[in-house]
């Protein structure tokens, strides 16, 4: 096969599908823990800007390996000829429904893919297993033996020791949990076992960590194109003399959380085909985009920005008044904290604030009213004066990218979304993410601070995050 080719094989229900997901970056895999589910072998091509690195192929489980081993023993008695052999009983039993499976496991291996066999490693050993590694033997192909902790790692001495009988390379692989280095290892690996395959798995490797560098790019690029644009968006609608104002105040900031809304789904969205990640369940599940989470001030207090988080983030723009107690006052501020001075005023500040910042919820941009030539009204909502909102925007953001730049294409639960946000961030990055955020707001120094901020961004992209 020119372009390296693996079957992944084994018994029922031992996470092949999640192997072959995770290995071809592919969550259109299927995988279902009925055993069984696997009917018919199936090819994933792990391709990278449309070229095919390497191909996984699915497999059905193996389930009469002790009859086809007995078969395969009285139809050759000379070890030259087993490959040959294992052949004959695919061509002989591929109609056979007592054999499908076997023969749809063993019709790749036999064409020339390698081999990587895995087991459960939270289920005990046994002798039993045998007779299928022995088959996989007999058909001459590199292979490598892959212990999958489906629900433990009870087992897994047990068998590394077995399955060193009979596989030159034995690893430990998570399917759900296996970081990309543990992934690019495997390839790598396989490299070692078959020298046709050494220079193409090389380039492999080399394109895949390339990727990756890509990935947290293209990333880090969305996240600041969020930031810049919700900092400085703002809205205006004229109104002839003589109509209301209220209704269209009201329309306006409705319009204006809308677009902050869809534009951070768009983010994610994006985020997530980056990473190859096409058909995750919509992470609105467990993160609602609605602007009932987006705007709640009250929820930003209990996802980590909390007092002294908030002191210290105003006072590096000049936001705090009152010395040692701490105190952050909108009135002098200019609105800049949108009502936040009662989540941060002295010891009492938590319960003030759970107890008042409800009523500015609706306050998180400024509006404002200015008269026209011609009779009438012009009104504006934003740009954010709320020194926060841009926080739990780039917090919000930066969680989503860790879980799915980390998550496996095996890993089918819903994304955990709800931990405490930027909660890592030190000191001085907040009090210089406060000063870009400021001087953007006011379009002071647009094109520094933007580079700044997608710099800072990038930093915590990457797979090993600054700070």
């Amino acid at each position: 096969m020119s372009i390296p080719t693996f079957a992944v094989v084994g018994r029922p229900n031992k996470g092949k599908s999640s192997i072959v997901a995770t290995l071809a970056r592919d969550d259109a895999v299927y995988i279902d823990a009925r055993a069984g589910s696997t009917r018919e072998a199936h090819n994933y091509p792990m391709q990278v800007d449309g070229e095919t690195l390497y191909e996984l192929v699915d497999t059905p489980g193996l389930q009469r390996a002790r009859a086809v081993l007995d078969w395969l023993n009285a139809h050759c008695d000379d070890a030259a000829g087993r490959p040959e052999a294992v052949r004959a009983f695919v061509e002989q039993h591929r109609d056979d429904p007592r054999y499908r499976d076997e023969c749809e496991a063993l019709g790749p291996i036999v064409a020339g893919a390698g081999i990587i066999y895995v087991v459960d490693g939270s289920c005990p050993y046994g002798a039993d297993y045998e007779a299928e590694m022995e088959i996989l033997r007999w058909s001459g192909r590199p292979s490598l033996a892959v212990i999958n902790p489906v629900e433990g790692e009870e087992f897994v001495e047990e068998w590394t020791a077995g399955l060193g009988q009979f596989f030159r390379t034995v690893r430990l692989f998570n399917a759900h949990r296996a970081e990309v280095t543990k992934q690019l290892e495997l390839l790598e690996l396989f490299g070692h076992l078959d020298p046709h395959w050494r220079a193409p798995l090389e380039r492999a490797v080399a394109i895949l960590r390339h990727d990756r560098q890509l990935q947290a790019q293209g990333a880090s690029s969305y996240i600041t194109d969020l930031i810049v644009e919700a900092i400085s968006y703002r809205l205006e609608q004229s109104v002839p003399e003589g109509l209301p104002l209220e209704p269209v105040q009201k329309l306006l900031f409705e319009r204006y959380k809308a677009h902050l809304v869809k534009r951070e789904r768009q983010c994610r969205q994006r985020v997530e085909e980056l990473y190859y990640h096409s058909n995750l369940a919509r992470s609105e599940a467990t993160l609602s985009l609605e602007e009932s989470d987006l705007f709640n001030i009250e929820q930003w207090y209990l996802w980590g920005l909390g007092k002294n988080a908030l002191v210290a983030a105003a006072a590096s723009v000049g936001a705090v008044v009152g010395g040692s107690t701490g105190v952050a006052l909108d009135v002098a501020s200019g609105g800049l904290l949108g009502g936040l001075g009662t989540l941060v005023a002295g010891a009492g500040g938590v319960v003030s604030g759970v107890w008042g910042v409800r009523r500015y919820a609706d306050k998180i941009g400024q509006m404002k009213v200015k008269g026209i030539p011609t009779g009438g009204h012009v009104l504006s909502y934003g740009p954010s004066k709320n020194i926060n909102f841009p926080f739990v925007l780039l917090g919000r953001a930066l969680l989503h990218q860790r879980q799915i730049r980390s998550r496996t294409h095996a890993e089918r639960s819903a994304l955990d979304l709800g931990q405490p946000l930027l909660e890592w961030l030190a000191d001085d990055q907040r009090k210089r993410l406060a000063k870009i955020f400021d001087d953007l707001r006011n379009d002071r120094k647009h094109g520094q601070r933007r580079a700044e901020l997608g710099q800072m961004i990038l930093g915590w992209c990457e797979d090993t995050p600054a700070g």
